[in-house]
């Protein structure tokens, strides 16, 4: 899939999400997209009859309070570079809330080593490493937009890879109905 060219950056809140398997960390940006600051570790929820997860949903109405300029989520890439089956299960939920949130751009953004950096920044302020779990996501969430925010002071343009919304379905993701033919469109 070809890179879409970088966005410049426009003022406004960025959030950031760290998805993990059992959990999603979240953080926020001021407006001037000066600092990093910790939202929630919200628990990863299953979509059922169509509706979307609990956790989907707390990040659209994240993204519509606090006005959102763009959501960055972290990209899981092993050292080498490659990516596994945690990097496309981070493609396949960005897809998911760019799909939730469009307009508002989602991109993705390379997350090597933030929970490592999270882990010591939290040693680093006294909490014991059994308490890390409840608060870990969220402090990778920070780690992912602070850099994010450090990559737009230095380049001017937004980071990562966006992450495109399919116009023919709707909200959730699915088959929305064409209503010139009466019938459903696919991807």
């Amino acid at each position: 899939m070809p890179e879409v060219p970088a966005e410049p950056v426009v003022r406004g809140v960025r959030l950031a999400v760290d998805v993990g398997s059992v959990r999603v960390g979240l953080a926020v940006s001021d407006p001037d997209g000066l600092v990093a600051t910790p939202v929630a570790t919200l628990a990863r929820g299953a979509a059922r009859d169509g509706a979307r997860a609990g956790d989907l949903v707390r990040l659209v109405e994240e993204v519509g309070e606090r006005g959102a300029a763009v959501v960055y989520v972290g990209l899981p890439r092993h050292l080498s570079g490659a990516e596994g089956a945690a990097a496309a299960a981070a493609r396949a939920y960005a897809g998911t809330l760019a799909q939730a949130i469009a307009p508002v751009p989602v991109r993705l953004v390379d997350e090597r080593m933030t929970t490592v950096a999270a882990h010591r920044a939290l040693t680093a302020s006294g909490r014991a490493g059994r308490k890390h779990r409840a608060v870990v996501d969220q402090a990778a969430a920070v780690v992912i937009l602070q850099d994010a925010l450090d990559a737009e002071r230095a380049t001017g343009r937004r980071p990562g890879e966006r992450v495109e919304a399919d116009p023919r379905r709707g909200a959730l993701g699915g088959p929305q109905e064409d209503t010139t033919t009466g019938g459903e469109t696919h991807r």
